[in-house]
């Protein structure tokens, strides 16, 4: 029973190593409620098993780059959360985000057990999310916004106001939620000298400067309790 724990423990690892740029061993170890010195023996029999797990001394660990494994098998539960999240994206209003999810998820389908495939196609056709009925989408924006936020870079946009009114503004997008279906971008307005909200399907125009910016000192627990509660 404990070396298939182990085994599980160790499959899940390398999901892990792979989908993160550098995990540590405290991240692992509070995960898999074990200890870091566990950890340390686990990363060892990685690499004594042929995989490439690279140390970055006082930072975690990560697979070589370049180096991909076989795709790990989903189980039925976990393929038909993906079929959930892929109907509820398809209801998002911004274009860009609806054909990239449902791009990655075709190619995750395509690694499922031939079982899964029928059922995966079955519950597609069972789950629906109310909302955005007409399916017209209103955006196209989200993944360039998402890249900035990542990338630190400053957005050249046009915004057309709930209200009608027209402005031209230099932002440094910092975060995005969604509200009652609409994506809302959280970004500090050089015009406004502040931080403020946007609705994404009000941005008319959005183009990216040759420009970083230093990214500030905010959380999104601090931007609601600062901005929010108040």
């Amino acid at each position: 029973m404990e070396e298939k724990s182990r085994l599980s423990r160790l499959t899940t690892i390398i999901t892990q190593l792979q989908s993160k740029r550098i995990v540590t061993a405290k991240y692992l170890s509070e995960k898999h409620n074990v200890s870091i010195r566990t950890i340390y023996r686990d990363i060892r029999s990685l690499e004594k098993s042929g995989i490439p797990v690279v140390t970055e001394e006082g930072k975690g660990y990560s697979i070589m780059e370049g180096y991909h494994l076989p795709p790990v098998l989903f189980t039925e539960d976990e393929a038909n959360a993906l079929i959930t999240v892929e109907q509820l994206v398809l209801k998002s209003k911004d274009k860009s985000f609806s054909d990239n999810v449902s791009s990655a998820i075709e190619k995750i389908k395509s690694i499922l057990r031939y079982s899964q495939k029928g059922n995966a196609d079955l519950l597609s056709q069972r789950v629906y999310f109310g909302g955005n009925h007409n399916e017209e989408k209103s955006s196209n924006n989200l993944m360039q916004i998402q890249s900035a936020i990542i990338n630190y870079q400053v957005l050249d946009m046009e915004y057309n106001s709930s209200v009608k009114v027209k402005t031209s503004r230099s932002i440094e997008p910092f975060a995005i939620y969604s509200t009652n279906g609409n994506f809302l971008l959280i970004a500090f307005c050089r015009l406004r000298d502040d931080f403020r909200v946007f609705r994404i399907d009000y941005i008319e125009k959005l183009s990216a400067k040759n420009e970083e910016f230093t990214p500030h000192n905010m959380t999104m627990k601090k931007y609601f309790e600062d901005y929010v509660q108040k």
